[in-house]
């Protein structure tokens, strides 16, 4: 119950004890909030103002609404820095966090107009393709589809991906050292095919990253388009200002 006293609006009482809730880890991230009629039985107040406090929260990206399912306590998001060239198990690991993989396919195809033109083959050329999921403490954060020149993805192709990173593969195994890349972000929705890999409604919002890699020589080596989930994740950049001279 809430205590009578109290001159906030009934439905801010609410959304501030679910908070504390939260807050405590009472409600952990991912976990479901209990059904209305518990939610009402505990507060005991109306269902509009449990529903009200709820609307709030979502507001305030607290818990999340999934459609079938019920209202869940939302992720706490990773902040990444955009600063240097890195694989996604370094980010994950300077974070903290446990990075593993789960390779879904890996072909050779014919390199459409865009993978052309960012790995400098030509168009219909043969490549190779991997396609994988990247996870953070067992929480899918990212659906990583990498182009590479056929003859160094086929053999970083037969390693086992769920285990080895590219980079890595690269770096140590091939003695391609990666020396810059080229990033394009970019807000986008998640189309069914990326949607079902990333367990998320088609439609939801999403950061699509194309990152083209290079090796000496200015050479690209590794094209990738790298869909994260927007609810987990936010990007971070330091910017220096160009010295301007003063007449």
């Amino acid at each position: 119950m809430i205590a009578e006293h109290d001159p906030s609006p009934l439905y801010a009482k609410v959304e501030a004890a679910l908070t504390s809730d939260i807050a405590a880890g009472d409600l952990s991230p991912g976990s479901q909030l209990p059904p209305e009629d518990r939610l009402i039985e505990r507060f005991g107040v109306s269902r509009t103002t449990v529903r009200k406090a709820i609307e709030n929260l979502v507001a305030r990206g607290q818990v999340e609404i999934r459609r079938g399912k019920g209202t869940f306590v939302a992720q706490r998001k990773i902040t990444q820095e955009l600063t240097e060239l890195t694989g996604f198990v370094e980010d994950m690991q300077a974070l903290g966090r446990t990075p593993t993989a789960r390779l879904l396919d890996k072909q050779v195809v014919p390199a459409d107009a865009d993978v052309a033109r960012q790995l400098a083959v030509p168009p219909g050329g043969l490549v190779m393709r991997i396609q994988r999921v990247r996870l953070a403490d067992g929480v899918a954060m990212s659906f990583d589809e990498t182009y590479l020149p056929r003859g160094i993805g086929e053999k970083i192709a037969a390693h086992d991906l769920d285990a080895e990173p590219i980079f890595s593969l690269l770096e140590g195994k091939y003695g391609v050292p990666l020396t810059e890349a080229e990033y394009r972000l970019e807000a986008v929705t998640a189309a069914p095919d990326v949607a079902q890999a990333l367990s998320v409604d088609p439609g939801s919002a999403i950061f699509l990253i194309e990152r083209t890699s290079y090796t000496e020589g200015h050479r690209p080596i590794d094209y990738e388009k790298l869909y994260y989930r927007g609810d987990l994740i936010s990007f971070v950049t330091r910017l220096a200002r160009r010295s301007r001279h003063r007449s």
